[in-house]
This record gives structure tokens, C-alpha cells and sequence, in this order.
């Protein structure tokens, strides 16, 4: 055939309808009935933490590794703040945020977690380098920590 020559390929019609894109759901959404206004989110089930902005957005969310003692669920605030220290199971921790009797979140400086088979009973809430820097930078004192399921 010639190279001038029109070729027809199938029909002139679209084969497929346009899709119509749903809007994703945001993959770790806030917990619901977790308060409102600026405020950090601990969920004990999804062992996880938002950081949530004054009008109810999520700045920040990262998973937790928790200790073996775990705070109920309910409204707390940040009481008291330790940039260094030593975590309640011997480990070098830093960014220490406490919020209620015996709870805490805080990173380890070697990036361990607790250990849950270690007899130890801890308050710990282990994070990451990173998320705890951001959790510490957040969660001045009095800064609402609500503790859900």
C-alpha cells in the first residue's frame, strides 16, 4: 500500500466510556470521634499517631512501636517534655513527650523498639528518628493527646 494512503484501523467510535476517577480515600484517615482542633491522635489498634492541625487536617501520620503498658482510651495533655534520657527499659531515648500516669512517646537513639517480651512493664511509644523529632516539635506542654481504640 502506498505510504500516502489513509489506513482505517478499527472504528472512528472510542472503544472504552471515560472513566470516572473516584476520589481516593486517604489511606490512614484520623480516627473518628478523636476530637477536634489542634491536637495529637493515638490509636491503640492501628498503633498508630496523627499529628492534626487546628482545623482538623492531618499534618502528620506514622506508625508506633508501643510498650507493654498501654494508656486507656480518653483525653490527656502533654504534661511534661525530656529532650534526652534514658527510657523505662534502660534504652538511650530522646524526644520524650508524656501524656497521662505512665505513658510516653519518645525514640530510641539506636531506632530500637520495646521489647514486648521483655518482662519489663513500660509506657513506652516508640517511633522513628524522624517522626519523633515532629512529634516533639508538635506536642509542646499542655497540647491535647486524645487516645482512642
Amino acid at each position: 500500500m502506498p505510504e500516502d494512503t489513509p489506513q482505517t484501523v478499527g472504528s472512528s467510535k472510542p472503544s472504552a466510556q471515560p472513566s470516572r476517577t473516584a476520589t481516593p480515600k486517604p489511606q490512614n484517615p484520623v480516627p473518628a470521634k478523636s476530637g477536634t482542633g489542634r491536637r495529637v491522635v493515638y490509636s491503640l489498634q492501628q498503633k498508630r499517631v496523627w499529628l492534626v492541625s487546628e482545623s482538623d487536617s492531618p499534618l502528620k501520620t506514622f506508625p508506633v512501636w508501643p510498650g507493654t503498658v498501654h494508656p486507656d482510651p480518653g483525653s490527656y495533655k502533654v504534661s511534661f517534655r525530656r529532650e534526652q534520657g534514658t527510657g523505662s527499659d534502660g534504652v538511650p531515648i530522646e524526644h520524650a513527650v508524656y501524656f497521662g500516669t505512665n505513658s510516653a512517646f519518645s525514640n530510641a537513639v539506636d531506632g530500637s523498639s520495646p521489647d514486648p517480651n521483655s518482662g519489663l512493664k513500660t509506657g513506652a511509644i516508640r517511633e522513628s528518628a524522624a517522626d519523633g523529632l515532629a512529634l516533639w516539635k508538635f506536642a509542646t506542654l499542655d497540647t491535647p493527646v486524645n487516645v482512642v481504640k
